[in-house]
């Protein structure tokens, strides 16, 4: 007998590049351009794996996340879906976002989701901030 491994489903994570990349590390640059954000305000939409995780919590001072809604990401994808024309298979869309109306949260994008501020875990208000900067 086999046992089959249960399925963790197609949890799916919207990444948002928040602050610019002036003075940062080597590594963290390359992690955040393997997320394909290439500049501020570009979000990407990734199944999660503990890899992406991975690099996601290594970024985590220069980008927020959290689990995208299908409503949420039917209106990315209808509003501002891209196809990167490096990608030869044509497979993985990026969203080049304006600022938030109304703009971050009240401590900024220096200070972490739990303390009022932008970086970091946001779990669902992802889908709040998305609708804002569409």
């Amino acid at each position: 007998m086999s046992e089959e491994k249960p399925k963790t489903g197609n949890k799916l994570v919207a990444i948002i590049l928040v602050r610019g990349l002036i003075n940062v590390g080597p590594q963290i640059k390359d992690t955040i351009n393997m997320l394909r954000l290439r500049k501020k305000h570009a979000c990407v939409v990734i199944e999660e794996t503990p890899a992406i995780l991975g690099m996601v919590k290594k970024a985590k001072d220069y980008i927020t996340w959290g689990r995208i809604n299908e409503e949420t990401l039917k209106l990315l994808v209808e509003k501002r879906g891209k196809v990167n024309p490096d990608d030869k298979n044509r497979t993985k869309p990026f969203f080049n976002l304006h600022p938030p109306r109304g703009g971050f949260e009240r401590k900024g994008i220096k200070t972490p989701f739990t303390m009022g501020g932008v970086l970091g875990d946001r779990n669902d208000k992802i889908n709040e901030l998305i609708k804002k900067m569409l």
